[in-house]
């Protein structure tokens, strides 16, 4: 492996992001780069076995095959998955016990890809565990190469991940029609394996692979990419739409009446679900989850824990506190018995499971979990970050019943509302989430918010 521009320094500081690699093809990520992290991560991790997977864009197979050249050299044995979802390549890594690496960009657009890494049973590999070591051993054009290399062989393991979906969250009950957007991603190749073996009526969109994403980004935080999902529910009638991103990671719900779910409604659902299995038990949720969550939580004898954003901060908590489940407001849904990994398609059967045990639509079963209005993550410009912060807790953290966190940001509480103002770990964005006890209290706190970052930045 010869120096090339990807392995510069300056490159790899730009491309190893907090919890992955992701870069332009082939100008910041390329088979090169990949053959040398593969190598890295074995030599860092001390793995004798790895399982490899990737997505469709038309870049993955050839940097998987890299990357498992790079650790058969080190001495690490070999397991190539194929065509994976990222939660399909979590299941791999717990099922086989072993470290994995999976090829995508997730909702990025065409022109990027990456690795997402993890440890034996799908255990985050970050900055703080592991990545930085990795980003130094490429930098410095170190090789490990074993005595005996290792062997590379490939296995399919899609049924075998639909079986263990399927036995978590079964479905029964009426038959549901159930719309599919797969973005053209990898809920195309995962969805009928496991949808496929229920009663139910798939209306699919988009079902085939392209990494060119010809219908619309799969990015369905994004409400532009959702119209066509939305628009199928109604006119074809579906009890449900599911929305997923392009590594079938995350999932998003639109219920009949062609109106988007929240997340943290989804989250407040599953909590439900899983506190009825397991009564006393702990769940997790990101700072910027909906207050219903903790509120429910508690209601139903549980015990909510608060975290940063991040799947690393959620996977340590899960950890530390032996929770059963973990939901962020930006589609990721955690599962101690999926080895505390996020799989959107495991959310995606809690949400037709608690559907189909009843007559009743969508929106009427979610009604109890939805009780406050949220604004949604808004992104703005912001140079001076901190200033700006400094700037909105002067201006807000003075009032009467209003108290501050600084878990992940600023957080402004009050009985009525909150927000939640955050710098992006990677571009010069403020974040901001704001909450109410009704529609016009939500805008009224947004708006005043927003028009001050905006004035300020």
């Amino acid at each position: 492996m010869s120096p090339s521009s990807t392995r510069d320094p300056a490159n790899l500081a730009a491309v190893f992001k907090a919890y992955d690699v992701r870069g332009l093809v082939p100008e910041q990520v390329d088979e090169e780069l990949a053959e040398a992290v593969g190598n890295a991560f074995v030599a860092v991790l001390g793995a004798d076995a790895v399982v490899v997977g990737h997505d469709m864009r038309d870049s993955s197979p050839g940097m998987a095959r890299a990357f498992a050249r790079g650790a058969a050299t080190a001495g690490a044995d070999v397991t190539l998955i194929g065509l994976a979802s990222t939660d399909q390549l979590y299941f791999a890594s717990g099922h086989l016990g072993r470290p994995g690496a999976m090829f995508t960009a997730s909702h990025n657009p065409a022109a990027y890809n990456g690795i997402k890494l993890c440890r034996a049973e799908a255990a985050p590999v970050g900055r703080e565990t592991g990545l930085v070591e990795i980003e130094q051993r490429v930098a410095a054009g170190e090789t490990l190469e074993a005595t005996t290399a290792g062997t590379v062989d490939e296995q399919d393991l899609l049924t075998a991940y639909a079986d263990h979906l399927l036995s978590l969250a079964p479905v029964t009950g009426r038959r549901l029609r159930v719309a599919v957007d797969a973005g053209s991603g990898m809920a195309g190749h995962t969805a009928p394996a496991v949808l496929g073996r229920l009663d139910v009526e798939v209306l699919p969109l988009y079902f085939e692979l392209d990494g060119t994403f010809p219908h619309h980004e799969a990015n369905p935080i994004e409400p532009a990419n959702l119209r066509d999902l939305q628009a199928a529910v109604r006119e074809q009638g579906a009890d449900v739409g599911l929305a997923f991103d392009g590594d079938a990671d995350r999932c998003f719900l639109v219920d009949e009446r062609g109106e988007l779910v929240s997340p943290s409604t989804l989250t407040a659902l599953i909590a439900a679900r899983e506190l009825a299995k397991e009564p006393g038990a702990s769940i997790i949720h990101n700072l910027i989850t909906s207050r219903a969550v903790p509120e429910i939580v508690e209601e139903l004898g549980g015990t909510p824990v608060r975290t940063r954003v991040g799947h690393s901060y959620i996977k340590a908590e899960m950890a530390r506190t032996g929770a059963i489940f973990g939901g962020e407001h930006s589609g990721h849904f955690y599962f101690r018995d999926f080895w505390r990994a996020d799989s959107g398609m495991l959310a995606a059967l809690h949400a037709l499971a608690a559907l189909a045990e009843t007559e009743a639509p969508l929106s009427e079963v979610l009604a109890p979990w939805a009780r406050h209005v949220a604004s949604g993550e808004i992104n703005s410009t912001v140079h001076d970050q901190d200033a700006v912060v400094a700037e909105v807790e002067a201006a807000w953290g003075g009032g009467e019943g209003v108290e501050l966190d600084r878990l992940d940001g600023l957080t402004v509480l009050h009985p009525d509302w909150w927000f939640n103002v955050r710098a992006s770990n990677t571009e010069p964005l403020l974040r901001l989430n704001a909450e109410g006890r009704d529609q016009t209290t939500m805008e009224r706190v947004r708006d005043d918010v927003l028009a001050l970052i905006r004035r300020s930045r």
